[in-house]
């Protein structure tokens, strides 16, 4: 008896002492955590391709003189045309702004050809490489400056636009925190239907997302890694994802065990033994998944990479301690009032994806084929895809910035109203201005900061920024100057650098990925004809996500252009992420085939029991990542919709239709090379009644 009593205390000492440990944890890790908001860099070079050009041109720029500039375009516009007054207006207004700030030249006015329109550049070093006071200089010349009497005035430039990308971020955390809690609590009390149980992997996913944040912010300081208002928000999509995931896998699990288990302790014991390898695999494909973005040129994507995995990493470590401990402590009573007595049978119902499943074995040849046509016909989507993204249609809704660059464009035509900067070794300024100003497309070239090693040399274009004309005007520039030191750059180099640096990332990223998810399967599924399958079955899924979103976002949303890192963001993330499901279904599928069970029925019964928790999962995931939708900018939009309708399609057509289809044409040869396609199957069997 005194053992017997000595393995109960011990039994409820351990999820007491992982309790304690945990919010011991917490308490240590919440300030770090509080500061990983402030350890975000959204300047343009934290962005940029690590060796591009425009890189090389901003790192200088940050040591000339003065630091880093902060350029700004005024626009005064009236229809009809300008009058004394609005000039007198102007430059009353650019000579408070000048008295206000310290500026590096005289603003100039510079009159459109027809008189309606008068532009002033305004450049500033006062605020440095500080965002915060970047962003006071923006406000404090749009609050000077202001129009009356049918005359706009509007304050754009480089500056202004990443002014109003910054407003936006800053709203990134608290927005899809909030957004991503309230999708998740609605979705969790729909799915276990009881008033209490959703609060537990709820407040276990906020614990999840302490320490992940923590752990960022030291990566960040131990490491440097690059932590950017786009990889924070993916960040906190993911925990709260990826753990409800985890969470509803274990929970499930768990109920089942209770009734076989007198003990809640025992139960979580078993529910760990079953679904713990599949919760390691998957987190595990996530991990690796996104450490691969590590190879990736852009910095924003190479950062990402451990950024995303520290989330990943955190949610597995809470999911498979903090929530089992409180789980067991609360006992059964936390499934009130489906209470799982020990002893007990669930409620005998007819399971729809049992069901789906059963239907689908019936004409398998034809079920994977019309599947397989259905998916590659959305995959042709994809050739209606637009172009890159330029930076003036970033946002869903128009900032004043993008509204005054648009009045440049249409008033100056004959004139580019974005600058190209380019950087010469200072002996050499003077020639290299000569060439600049000989260059074809090249309208003016204006001699600007220099210290004893670099020149700074502002360039007009003749064509509008990022046009086809103005992107041969830079490469022009940087095939005349090639051989000279110098370098060019500037927003419209910057955004050529990084759709070229996204294409080289997806030809070094993807087969990366593939490799290590491939890897990771084999290792888990002892064999390299199911792994296969799972891989090709995401692939699929990608690119018929991604042809959806050729079919939505022009005609439907009206989008101007596709996002150049949206292929590979949402490669890595639907790959690793459309894994996990495949994961959970085959892991469960080899068990039940290790117990005896033949090829169908073994496909069945993993549907049976998996079906319902991975159509749950999946419903979650893509409802968090579908809140990246809410975001005003198009390339938050456009990740969040296609990733989540990926994960939809996984969910419901190739897990529930493809997969089992597939599984059942294949047989045993599914395990190949594995012992367990050695078995022979019986020569005449009869088919499985269909699970009840």
């Amino acid at each position: 008896m005194g053992a017997v009593r000595t393995g109960t205390r011990g039994r409820r000492a351990v999820p007491w002492a992982v309790l304690g440990l945990w919010v011991a944890a917490l308490v240590l890790l919440g300030p770090l955590a509080g500061k990983f908001g402030g350890a975000q860099q959204n300047r343009a070079v934290d962005y940029l391709p690590a060796g591009a050009d425009s890189t090389q041109v901003a790192r200088v720029q940050d040591e000339l003189p003065g630091g880093e500039s902060t350029d700004l375009v005024v626009v005064y516009h009236r229809d009809g045309g300008l009058t004394a007054a609005d000039r007198e207006a102007a430059a009353a207004q650019i000579a408070g702004v000048q008295r206000a700030y310290e500026l590096s030249e005289a603003p100039r006015g510079v009159p459109s050809a027809d008189g309606s329109t008068l532009m002033y550049p305004v450049s500033s070093t006062e605020p440095g490489q500080d965002e915060e006071a970047q962003l006071a200089f923006v406000d404090g010349v749009r609050e000077t400056v202001e129009g009356t009497g049918g005359l706009s005035a509007e304050v754009g430039g480089p500056g202004a636009v990443g002014a109003d990308m910054d407003a936006v971020f800053d709203t990134i955390d608290g927005t899809l925190l909030t957004a991503t809690l309230g999708v998740v609590t609605v979705l969790l009390v729909l799915i276990y239907r009881s008033p209490f149980l959703w609060l537990v992997p709820l407040a276990v996913a906020g614990a999840a997302t302490v320490l992940a944040m923590a752990a960022g912010y030291g990566a960040h300081e131990l490491f440097g890694i690059t932590i950017t208002g786009q990889s924070g928000g993916i960040m906190t999509v993911l925990v709260l994802g990826a753990g409800t995931d985890y969470a509803l896998l274990l929970v499930s699990r768990y109920r089942e065990e209770l009734r076989r288990h007198e003990r809640p302790y025992d139960a979580m014991r078993a529910a760990l033994r079953g679904c713990g390898p599949a919760v390691l695999a998957s987190s595990g494909t996530v991990a690796a998944g996104l450490l691969c973005l590590l190879a990736a040129d852009l910095n924003s994507s190479s950062g990402m990479g451990p950024v995303g995995m520290v989330g990943v990493l955190a949610a597995l470590v809470a999911m498979t301690t903090l929530l089992p401990a409180v789980l067991v402590l609360l006992g059964r009573r936390v499934f009130w009032p489906l209470i799982p007595a020990f002893g007990s049978e669930p409620k005998a119902r007819r399971s729809l994806f049992a069901a789906m499943g059963t239907s689908a074995t019936r004409r398998p040849a034809a079920v994977l084929t019309g599947g397989a046509v259905l998916l590659g016909a959305l995959a042709l989507g994809t050739l209606n895809l637009g172009g890159d993204l330029r930076q003036e249609d970033a946002f869903t809704e128009r900032p004043e910035s993008v509204t005054a660059m648009r009045t440049l464009a249409e008033e100056y035509p004959e004139r580019g109203a974005q600058p190209i900067t380019v950087i010469a070794p200072a002996g050499e300024a003077g020639e290299v201005v000569e060439r600049v100003r000989e260059t074809e497309g090249v309208a003016e070239a204006t001699p600007g900061r220099a210290d004893d090693t670099w020149a700074e040399i502002t360039v007009f274009a003749t064509a509008p920024p990022e046009s086809a004309g103005e992107t041969r005007t830079i490469e022009a520039l940087r095939d005349t100057l090639d051989g000279t030191g110098a370098h060019v750059g500037g927003p419209s180099a910057e955004q050529l650098d990084l759709a070229r640096s996204e294409a080289r990332d997806r030809a070094v990223i993807v087969p990366l990925v593939l490799a290590a998810v491939f890897l990771i399967l084999v290792v888990l599924l002892r064999s390299l004809v199911a792994p296969l399958l799972l891989l090709g079955a995401v692939v699929a899924v990608w690119g018929a996500a991604l042809g959806i979103g050729g079919l939505v976002f022009g005609p439907l949303l009206g989008f101007a252009g596709t996002d150049p890192g949206i292929g590979l963001l949402s490669f890595v993330f639907l790959v690793a992420l459309g894994v996990d499901y495949g994961i959970f279904l085959m892991h469960r599928m080899r068990e039940e085939s290790l117990n005896g069970a033949e090829p169908e029925a073994a496909a069945l019964t993993a549907l049976r029991t998996t079906g319902g928790v991975i159509a749950s999962a999946g419903v979650v995931l893509a409802a968090t990542f579908a809140v990246l939708t809410t975001l005003p900018l198009v390339a938050m939009v456009e990740l969040g919709l296609v990733i989540a309708v990926g994960v939809l399609l996984d969910t419901f057509l190739v897990r529930t239709y493809l997969v089992t289809t597939a599984s059942v044409l294949l047989g045993r040869r599914m395990w190949w090379p594995g012992a367990l396609s050695r078995t022979p199957e019986p020569e005449h069997r009869e088919r499985q009644p269909e699970p009840v």
